[in-house]
């Protein structure tokens, strides 16, 4: 199949799972959760990437007050902050963000600040000057305003915009907003993004002298 090209004025870069590789922490905090709950931790791994861990919880647990929710998720979050073992950027993503540099972009991540600053330190991966993060917003991914807001700050129309995302959440985020989406690994492959990337390697990103990307995806 021949390569496909975006072009773009902004790029929208989700974080977990896209630019960091933090699975083996989230499952191990979140199993337990599930298990203090009684709850089968493949159920939880099943809707959780992507999501606002209070957003996570309720869909689990729709009789429980948000409150409730929002004050557990706190403490998972310090959790998750704690512990960087195992978290590593993903393949071929230190490059894709040097290249990015010459580009509007900007991370946008359901993690907090204090959580996407520890996962991106321990990656080894320059934090974008333009972060859209879990203080930043109202609503959790699906919804689209992460994006939404992340585009305003770029001063770009959501159609000019391009996300990379991982998760089911993230890329009907990215839809729900009017952006094409790039999914990065294995998986998004089923969520049906305008593009599909194995890995970074697959992704080569042009500046091009009008300050736009061009974005080649081998196929």
């Amino acid at each position: 199949m021949p390569n496909l090209t975006l072009k773009a004025r902004a790029l929208l870069l989700d974080m977990d799972g896209t630019l960091v590789d933090s699975d083996a922490v989230v499952e191990r905090v979140w199993r337990a959760w599930a298990e203090s709950h009684g709850l089968a931790p493949a159920r939880v791994f099943a809707i959780m990437h992507g999501r606002q861990g209070h957003a996570t919880m309720a869909a689990l647990l729709p009789d429980r007050p948000s409150a409730v929710n929002h004050e557990e998720n706190a403490r998972l979050l310090a959790q998750e902050t704690a512990d960087v073992e195992g978290v590593v950027a993903v393949p071929g993503a230190p490059a894709f963000l040097a290249a990015a540099q010459r580009v509007p972009h900007a991370l946008v991540t359901s993690a907090d600040l204090a959580l996407a600053t520890a996962r991106m330190g321990a990656a080894g991966l320059a934090m974008p000057d333009v972060r859209i993060t879990a203080e930043s917003v109202s609503a959790s991914k699906p919804d689209p305003e992460g994006f939404l807001k992340g585009a305003a700050e770029l001063g770009a129309d959501p159609a000019d915009c391009v996300v990379f995302e991982d998760s089911a959440a993230g890329i009907a985020a990215a839809r729900a907003a009017g952006m094409r989406v790039v999914g990065i690994g294995a998986r998004a492959a089923a969520h049906k993004p305008t593009a599909h990337a194995a890995t970074w390697e697959q992704v080569t990103l042009t500046p091009e002298p009008d300050g736009t990307a061009l974005l080649t995806i081998a196929t």
